[in-house]
């Protein structure tokens, strides 16, 4: 059986743990593949809210089988108290979760590390989330990390000890006055002897012999395409890879197995952090979407940028990924203005250009206006003939059909078409 996909197309936050969480009983297997405790999947399950960091969105079906995979950078600290904050809903979870023995570990000092690199930049600073996850990166790309199946070795603590060390050392380089607090790691070693009584597994071999006796996959992304490694806007981006490769080397499944692409984009942008951002909206429209959305983020509660849809960065990212078809969130939050816009093209000084530009100091958004569905009450779970023409406007554009459209933040406001 194939492996299904769904990934955000934008600067993250588009409504990704919603839609997994809503689609999750089509699938034997939730897996996710890349990114850490950076990532921030809000599921509203009737009427009640839970934030997930590192558990896959699927942990709340009881016939679904939930992977960490290999591709995750795993933080045992916050993975322990989101487990025991959840036990709380459901004392069964860790049932059904499985954690791939090839995560890479993230240390105490890899956070301290995140802040004092993220502190040395001063006015430079990219919007780290302060939780390890490019420190832990690194030292994963530079084969001096520690994996979850390092636990169960008899000279983990020596390992530990040495990555420690030199993480300290390094720490000397940077002009900081931070101080390591070694009370970081009283939580971590508890947190650890807690990881070794969950599901470790081979998980590259349990996922493929999944697909080889028909079970179906779906593969989870965290963050969002633009914040891609490779092809996001760089520097200003996280440190693995969001896109669709992402998925292969973060779960062990070969290319070939992966069939439907759902790319998941809301009907306007939002980022959180510094970097490029060219439909961004410093006026009273863009405060008024940004509290209509409570757009502040679900892992750093910083309020989010917030600016209208960007159709040349949207038909990248779908380019990038082979979306075969789109789910568009957070419809329902532009009933609060008259009148929509969409960036079509960019304005150059050599002309007018319909592909995405890296020149973001020489791009400016040309925009399309469309007639808005202000004040449309959304409870009939109908969706208002305006909202049908900005729909179909946007698929023109890009070329691919919107087949999911979230009218509001729990599971069942959500329309199939």
């Amino acid at each position: 059986m194939p492996v299904d996909v769904i990934l955000g197309l934008q600067w993250g936050d588009e409504g990704k743990g919603k839609l997994v969480d809503a689609i999750a009983p089509n699938y034997d297997v939730i897996a996710r593949f890349q990114g850490g405790a950076n990532a921030g999947h809000t599921l509203v399950i009737h009427g009640q809210k839970h934030v997930l960091h590192l558990l896959p969105s699927g942990i709340f079906h009881k016939n679904c089988k939930n992977l960490i995979g290999n591709g995750v950078v795993l933080d045992p600290v916050i993975l322990h108290k989101e487990i025991h904050h959840l036990l709380n809903h459901d004392n069964t979870l860790t049932q059904r979760l499985y954690v791939s023995k090839k995560a890479t570990l993230i240390l105490p000092t890899h956070k301290f590390l995140d802040k004092v690199q993220e502190d040395s930049k001063k006015d430079k600073k990219i919007g780290s989330t302060l939780k390890g996850i490019s420190p832990a990166y690194q030292d994963k790309i530079a084969r001096l990390t520690l994996k979850v199946g390092d636990i169960l070795k008899v000279n983990f603590q020596e390992k530990y000890l040495e990555i420690k060390n030199y993480h300290l050392n390094l720490c000397k380089i940077y002009p900081t006055d931070l101080q390591y607090d070694v009370e970081f790691e009283k939580d971590f070693w508890e947190s650890i002897e807690y990881l070794k009584s969950l599901q470790l597994i081979e998980s590259e071999i349990w996922i493929n012999e999944i697909l080889q006796n028909g079970g179906k996959v779906l593969a989870e992304g965290a963050q969002g395409s633009m914040l891609d490694i490779d092809f996001g806007s760089y520097p200003f981006v996280t440190s693995s890879n969001t896109t669709i490769g992402g998925v292969c080397t973060g779960l062990g499944v070969p290319p070939s197995s992966i069939q439907d692409v759902l790319g998941v984009f809301k009907a306007y942008c939002t980022r959180v952090g510094s970097g490029p951002f060219p439909t961004e909206n410093f006026g009273d429209i863009g405060n008024l979407i940004r509290e209509k959305g409570k757009e502040f983020g679900a892992t750093t509660g910083r309020p989010r940028r917030v600016g209208w849809l960007d159709i040349p960065a949207l038909r990248y990212a779908c380019m990038i990924n082979g979306v075969t078809r789109l789910a568009m969130m957070k419809s329902d939050v532009l009933n609060c203005i008259e009148n929509v816009k969409v960036c079509t093209h960019y304005q150059t000084k050599h002309g007018e250009i319909s592909d995405y530009s890296t020149d973001y100091e020489n791009i400016q958004p040309i925009y399309a206006e469309l007639k808005g569905w202000h004040n449309y009450d959304f409870s009939s779970l109908q969706v208002p003939e305006t909202l049908n023409q900005y729909i179909t406007q946007i698929e023109n554009w890009l070329q691919i059909p919107i087949k999911i459209i979230s009218i509001g933040p729990d599971r069942n406001q959500t329309i199939y078409q």
